[in-house]
């Protein structure tokens, strides 16, 4: 006879706002408050360079298709 196992809760779902307060009261005493905005900036930019990197687009890509797309509407302008 099998027993009932419950599922078990994931990882993430019991975070919760006193959580996410004590991280970042941890986080102020550690960095101070000078330096948290710049850790905070930081981990932003990484981030988004992460995700930029799964998704194989690059800063460079993405200026010249801006540039790209810039001088076509200034031909169309002129014609």
């Amino acid at each position: 006879m099998a027993r009932y196992k419950e599922p078990r809760p994931h990882m993430f779902s019991q975070i919760g706002p006193m959580e996410i307060i004590l991280v970042l009261v941890i986080a102020l005493i550690i960095l101070g408050p000078k330096k948290l905005p710049e850790a905070g900036k930081s981990i932003g930019k990484g981030m988004r360079e992460f995700k930029d990197s799964l998704a194989g687009t690059d800063k460079d890509d993405d200026e010249r298709e801006l540039t790209a797309v810039r001088s076509e509407s200034r031909e169309r302008d002129a014609a």
